[in-house]
C-alpha cells in the first residue's frame, strides 16, 4: 500500500463472455479475489486461469436460478470480495442477490444512461441520430441499469457508422473508464 492511499477493497468480478472489461480491471491493478462466470467455456475464464486469479464457473442450467446464485455469492464470499463487478455479465441479477450486495455491485453498460437500458444500444443510439454514445458505470439496483451513475466516457457517431463500429469504439472508452471508476469505488 502507497502512504496515503486508502486501501482497495477486493473485487468479484462476474463475466459471460470474452472478459475484454475484466482483463482492464485486472491489468490496471485492481485487487481481484475471483472472476465468476455463468458460462464455464468462457474466454474470460481461461484467461484470468492463466493470469493466476481464483475462478468459478457453473451454469445455472438445470439447477434454477435461485440455487445458481447461492452457489456464485458463496463462492464470492468465500474469496474474500467485498464488491461485485459485473463486466460483461449477461444475466439478470435477483432482487434477492442485489439485495445481499446492497450498493457493492457495479455494471458497466455501453450507452450514457439513462438512455438506452438494456440490449442493442449502439443500433439504437445511430437509429435515434444522436451525435454521440458512449458508456456508464453505475450501482446495480432491482431496476435493469437504473442505480446512481458513478461516471461516463462519451464517444462520437461518426457518419455512416454501424453498430459494430460504434460497439468497438465505446469499448476502448469501457476499459479506460471502468478501471477509473472501480478504483476509486473499492477505495471508499
Amino acid at each position: 500500500m502507497t502512504r496515503g492511499m486508502p486501501e482497495m477493497k477486493t473485487v468479484g468480478i462476474l463475466l459471460s463472455g470474452r472478459g475484454s472489461n475484466m482483463m482492464a480491471l485486472v491489468q490496471s491493478g485492481v485487487p481481484v479475489g475471483l472472476v465468476a462466470s455463468d458460462k464455464p467455456d468462457a474466454a474470460g475464464l481461461a484467461w484470468a486461469r492463466d493470469h493466476g486469479l481464483k475462478t468459478f464457473a457453473l451454469s445455472p442450467k438445470g439447477i434454477g436460478k435461485a440455487a445458481y446464485e447461492a452457489k456464485v455469492d458463496a463462492a464470492l464470499r468465500e474469496a474474500g470480495c467485498e464488491i461485485v463487478a459485473l463486466a460483461g455479465y449477461m444475466r439478470l441479477l435477483s432482487d434477492d442477490f442485489v439485495t445481499r450486495w446492497r450498493d457493492r455491485i457495479i455494471n458497466i453498460h455501453p450507452s450514457l444512461l439513462p438512455k438506452y437500458k438494456g440490449l442493442d444500444t449502439h443500433a439504437r443510439a445511430i437509429a435515434a441520430g444522436d451525435p454521440v454514445a458512449g458508456c456508464s458505470v453505475h450501482i446495480v439496483t432491482e431496476e435493469l441499469d437504473a442505480g446512481a451513475l458513478l461516471g461516463q466516457a462519451e464517444v462520437p457517431i461518426l457518419p455512416g457508422d454501424t453498430p459494430d463500429e460504434l460497439a468497438a469504439r465505446v469499448l476502448v472508452a469501457e476499459h479506460r473508464l471502468y478501471p477509473q471508476v472501480l478504483k476509486e469505488f473499492a477505495s471508499r
